[in-house]
């Protein structure tokens, strides 16, 4: 009798192997991981500018082992982080998406509204309400890691990681494991109640390490020789600004581990802030035990501190030179770790930026380019001429975005017509020299404006959320507030052509110069992992990158 039930069991556990396997081999073939790496106001032409300085297993990897798209441009204006990093995810643009700017302007209560505040969740990790009180309910599509966690029934893990509170909450979704971002008033990762009410233990634990501290312990001084950086513009230019409580925005930057106790935000516009960064995705690798099994994950990544640097210091300044060439070190050693803990071949990585930057007035006029600044006291030039006009005050509550926004409330309680007030206004800024184009939001469409300018303004306008008039302005012209340093915001190449390379399991090797789009990115993703692409899509998959 036991003979026969020994021999039953074993026949029943050989049928369980045998259905076991058979699941197995029936599983969709993904890679194990994925990892999104957008590199905060990355230039298309970094990737080569500083080609020399970079070793073999960063940059260059990514270049020589994997697919490189060199004509890939940002499909609609303003180009700024929060839209870059959502129609990344999204496939999307602000028209559909929701996300018309890192604010914007409520249209109905004349309010300032910033893109992931929530003042219905609360901080976590921090006391700080400003800082902790972040989610995507302003976000109204889904992204391709929401599009994961529901094709694998939220098995597959999500993890966002940034500096930025926005670059972690809108690239991770709106359901994933876990969004967190760097706090200055502590220096630790925290995240908020739409995610968890807890710090999870590993989270805790890195924030207890201080790193931060350890980071900026020896200040800021060049990786190489400061006379081998002859990619970039003698230090101390004119048009850079100050770190921390530096008196010259020179090297070394000694004071910077004083700097940072006074100040935790100051690591923000050093390299050190990407160092951190990526030790934090590598901590989230380890704890949620991301590319362990055969269900997919993905962990996206927003190294800010290049954004941070270059707003600070300019594209031509060695800070910002000095910056990628460590990032490319970073990236190098985490690549490295990638191999050994998901494999080799077992993970897929995507590069790119949420937008690029201009060069510094500064520096532009001093080699005779055409350059200068826009909108210098446009606003209370512009409500003068419509009081003139209409007897108003104020008939502009501000311009954001390089859009107009007319407040409501007045046009509402003195009865002026929406339409009357945008056609003057066009008219009178049209008479700026720094001007290109102003249009209406609402004849965007009929405006002889050329492409792709015209479908980058239709794309870029968020019917609820955006303004009343689209300003152009002028090439190389750059808002008054980039007196030093840089900004970006504009349709043209040095803002809206960015990197985008994919590597790794299911990518070819190779490099195209066909013409794509930022929003081409979500759907190259979905199609690579066989899921659903994301709600508000408008992209394409990039099927000349993908195959084995």
């Amino acid at each position: 009798m036991i003979r026969k039930i020994t021999i039953a069991a074993a026949a029943f556990l050989s049928i369980i192997s045998i259905n076991a396997q058979k699941n197995q081999n029936t599983l969709v073939e993904r890679p194990r991981l994925v990892v999104g790496l957008v590199v905060d106001q990355m230039r298309w032409d970094y990737l080569y500018r500083f080609y020399s300085k970079y070793g073999n297993e960063g940059f260059k990897r990514l270049l020589n082992k994997g697919y490189s798209l060199n004509n890939v441009h940002i499909n609609y204006v303003p180009t700024v982080t929060a839209i870059g990093h959502t129609s990344i995810y999204t496939g999307s643009v602000p028209a559909i998406h929701g996300i018309a700017g890192n604010d914007w302007t409520d249209k109905t209560t004349g309010k300032n509204v910033y893109c992931t505040a929530d003042d219905s969740v609360k901080p976590v990790g921090t006391s700080n309400i400003e800082n902790g009180s972040h989610s995507p309910k302003n976000l109204w599509s889904s992204t391709v890691t929401d599009e994961l966690r529901l094709a694998t029934n939220f098995q597959g893990k999500v993890i966002g990681v940034s500096l930025k509170d926005r670059a972690s909450i809108l690239p991770a979704g709106h359901s994933p494991t876990g969004a967190y971002w760097f706090e200055d008033s502590t220096g630790d990762f925290i995240t908020s109640t739409w995610y968890m009410n807890e710090l999870p233990q590993w989270v805790k634990d890195f924030n207890a390490q201080k790193l931060p501290s350890k980071l900026v312990a020896k200040g800021w001084n060049t990786l190489l020789p400061i006379n081998q950086y002859t990619e970039s513009s003698p230090d101390n230019s004119s048009w850079e600004g100050l770190l921390g409580s530096a008196k010259t925005p020179t090297f070394p930057y000694s004071n910077l581990s004083a700097d940072y106790e006074a100040k935790k935000g100051v690591i923000r516009s050093t390299p050190f802030g990407n160092t951190l960064t990526l030790k934090m995705a590598k901590a989230s690798i380890e704890a949620e035990k991301l590319g362990e099994d055969a269900i997919t994950d993905m962990l996206a990544i927003n190294l800010a501190s290049t954004d941070y640097v270059g707003h600070k210091f300019g594209p031509n300044s060695i800070e910002v030179e000095d910056t990628y060439i460590r990032l490319d070190k970073d990236l190098a050693e985490f690549f490295n770790y990638l191999d050994s803990k998901v494999g080799k071949d077992q993970y897929t990585v995507f590069l790119s930026a949420d937008h690029g930057g201009a060069h510094s007035v500064g520096f532009l006029k001093e080699h005779k380019m055409p350059s200068g600044f826009f909108g210098e006291g446009m606003e209370k030039n512009l409500n003068q001429k419509l009081k003139e006009k209409f007897g108003f005050d104020k008939i502009v509550h501000g311009i954001n975005n390089y859009q107009v926004y007319f407040d409501r409330k007045i046009l509402a309680e003195n009865q002026l017509k929406l339409d009357e007030i945008t056609d003057f206004a066009v008219e009178e800024l049209e008479k700026d020299p720094t001007i290109l184009y102003a249009v209406s939001a609402v004849e965007v469409q009929e405006a002889t404006i050329p492409e792709p300018i015209k479908q980058r303004i239709i794309n870029g306008l968020n019917r609820q959320r955006s303004g009343d008039i689209q300003l152009v302005s002028k090439d190389m012209l750059l808002p008054t507030y980039a007196k030093t340093g840089t900004t970006h915001s504009v349709w043209n190449s040095y803002d809206a052509h960015i990197p985008l390379i994919f590597m790794g399991w299911g990518i070819k090797n190779g490099e195209s110069n066909r013409a794509y789009h930022m929003t081409d990115i979500a759907p190259t993703v979905s199609a690579l992992l066989k899921i659903q692409f994301p709600s508000g899509n408008i992209g394409n998959p990039i099927t000349e990158a993908l195959g084995k």
